[in-house]
């Protein structure tokens, strides 16, 4: 499951930085209130400053729409990968086949064989792309609704705004370097999800 890779931008630490500092300075001055006022703000939003995060991996694994989409895509691959070795294992016994009689053939009919055969192996050439090309085309949408799905879901779960940032974490191929699991959302997230069921993403 692809997802979009989500990474709080150096010009936002920078100011949140910029701010904790100043709101730090103003805290010096106890006699200006103007200052204080600005410490409190600050401090205000630092407080209401919180993230969370879905590990993918454990979403995939407990997702049960996620399992049955997966499975169908796996079963025409199967199919798809059989369909071609079969068409492919017949050809290379063609031209095994082809090779065993070449000395009871004319020069015409082996030349006219091999064209045949030359001919076959471009049409399933061309027959392999056509059928990896739909499975990728079927593979996107798939990703594309997951990832819709997961959207929506985060939208209506944090419309309290209660997280500020909500990142997905997948182990080895992460932008997070180090997470607190006091923050793992994810089993909610299963839950709300399975519970949604299949009702198609918006």
């Amino acid at each position: 499951m692809r997802t979009r890779n989500q990474i709080v931008t150096k010009g936002l630490l920078a100011t949140l930085t910029a701010g904790l500092f100043m709101a730090c300075q103003n805290n010096k001055s106890a006699n200006n209130a103007p200052a204080a006022s600005t410490t409190n703000n600050a401090a205000t939003a630092a407080a209401s400053f919180k993230i969370a995060y879905v590990d993918l991996d454990s979403l995939e694994a407990r997702f049960e729409y996620f399992k049955e989409k997966r499975a169908e895509l796996e079963k025409k691959q199967q199919s798809m990968d059989n369909t071609l070795q079969a068409k492919a294992r017949s050809l290379q016994n063609e031209f095994e086949d082809l090779q065993r009689r070449a000395q009871t053939l004319t020069q015409e009919q082996g030349e006219n064989a091999q064209r045949s055969i030359l001919a076959k192996k471009q049409q399933l050439e061309q027959e392999a792309a056509q059928m990896r090309a739909t499975y990728s085309e079927q593979e996107a949408k798939f990703n594309d609704e997951l990832q819709t799905r997961l959207d929506n879901f985060l939208e209506a779960f944090n419309k309290d705004k209660r997280f500020a940032y909500i990142f997905s974490y997948r182990k080895g191929v992460s932008n997070i370097l180090w997470k607190d699991s006091n923050y793992d959302i994810t089993t909610e997230v299963i839950k709300g999800m399975n519970e949604q069921g299949a009702t198609p993403a918006k």
